[in-house]
């Protein structure tokens, strides 16, 4: 499968995480992007909210849908790209770069070991994962 990179980990809700010193960086993988199709709308936290591990953060509409958005690890908001409320295709265009959401202080870093692989990530996608 195309465009699952190897150094990240992802969640069953097809968002994906990737460790940036203590930090960790956080968005939705390419497949979820392309399920939804073309985003309108993104919703971010504050800096300085708390997220727990696979509650809603946030919200993303598309032509197609609203999704909710679920946290990969729980964590302090430390940044949102504030970009992405007057540009929010560039989650479409970029979902691994400049399409990032937030950028997390984890509380509990072991959360991150206990997300899937990339090679977990495509078969789960592969096993029909909605």
């Amino acid at each position: 499968m195309a465009n699952v990179p190897a150094d990240l980990k992802y969640t069953r809700e097809h968002e994906w995480a990737k460790r940036d010193g203590d930090r960790v960086r956080v968005g939705i993988t390419h497949f979820a992007q392309e399920q939804l199709g073309d985003v309108v709308f993104v919703e971010l936290p504050k800096v300085g909210a708390k997220v727990t591990a696979h509650q809603a953060f946030g919200v993303v509409e598309s032509v197609k849908a609203v999704s909710d958005l679920f946290a990969p690890i729980s964590g302090e908001v430390l940044e949102v790209n504030s970009e992405l409320p007057q540009k929010p295709e560039t989650v479409n265009k970029d979902p691994y770069g400049k399409g990032w959401m937030i950028l997390v202080k984890p509380s509990n870093a072991g959360e991150l070991d206990q997300l899937l692989s990339a090679k977990q990530y495509e078969e789960f996608v592969a096993q029909g994962a909605h």
